[in-house]
């Protein structure tokens, strides 16, 4: 099998935490691939790293090589000394804030009252993030922090999504080149790894950025379907949706990976349906 960094989402992607059903031996089918040693394996999330490491013990997931925490705003290393935090992944972001901390952002937010501070374990350095009703206009209101921010010399990334289970909008404030993708392809430099090589998986609005980039990436068919909907117009070469019914699968979560990653690597089709 070809060298394949595995990058994938967790929140209902990977893990069937959404109303979906899950089809029953796709974890196991999930954590047999990752078995094989061609295959780097990177979490993808907007988990903190205690939250990721709660998934992982929870669904009983397979240990990654690689957690890209916080939407993208820390990167971990991992292996059988622990979890070591990407230092220089670090450096590279924070020139964005321009040497403001965490806490003097939050200072120049307050005069947004659509903002509500998440609690303080979903915060960190480089991650600044709020709940918003979804009465509000969020694209009016981005516009207007947008504005706000380009004034102050500070460049960001704000990053929309919708918790579905707690019916509430999440909005987080990133610098500017922290963000998956970013995170992803500074991986990628890294470590060597092409496009050709990698595979991503998600669901959700803070996804959009790599599923839309020119990174093959795979849609989970449980996604929502307002996410679907704005990919109608994305490159369909390096996207795939997943249907359902692959190896008597159902597409969603784990199933949904599978199904994506056999898609864009033939080999992974044939060494799974060997395992059947």
């Amino acid at each position: 099998m070809k060298p394949l960094l595995l990058c994938t989402d967790l929140d209902r992607t990977l893990i069937p935490n959404g109303p979906q059903p899950e089809s029953p031996a796709a974890r196991e089918r999930f954590r047999h691939l990752l078995r094989c040693d061609d295959i780097t394996l990177a979490y993808v999330s907007g988990r903190h790293r205690a939250l990721v490491e709660q998934a992982i013990a929870e669904y009983d997931l397979p240990q990654p090589d690689y957690a890209i925490a916080d939407v993208g705003s820390t990167i971990y290393q991992i292996d059988s000394s622990g979890w070591r935090q990407w230092n220089q992944w670090d450096k590279q972001i924070a020139r964005d804030w321009r040497g403001l901390s965490h806490d003097m952002l939050q200072r120049v937010m307050s005069s947004f009252p659509a903002l509500r501070l998440q609690e303080n374990e979903k915060q960190n350095r480089h991650k600044l993030s709020y709940y918003v009703s979804l009465e509000t206009d969020s694209r009016q209101l981005m516009g207007e922090m947008e504005g706000k921010l380009r004034q102050a010399g500070i460049r960001t990334n704000l990053i929309w999504s919708i918790d579905e289970l707690a019916h509430v909008g999440l909005l987080d404030i990133l610098p500017a080149s922290a963000s998956k993708l970013h995170a992803i392809h500074f991986l990628m430099q890294q470590q060597g790894f092409t496009r050709e090589d990698t595979v991503f998986a998600g669901d959700s609005g803070n996804d959009l950025d790599v599923l839309c980039s020119d990174i093959p990436a795979v849609l989970v068919a449980n996604a929502d379907a307002r996410v679907k909907a704005s990919l109608e117009t994305a490159p369909k070469a390096t996207l795939y949706l997943a249907q359902g019914d692959y190896l008597g699968m159902n597409g969603n979560y784990s199933a949904g990976v599978l199904e994506g990653v056999a898609h864009f690597r033939p080999e992974v089709d044939i060494w799974l349906r060997e395992q059947t």
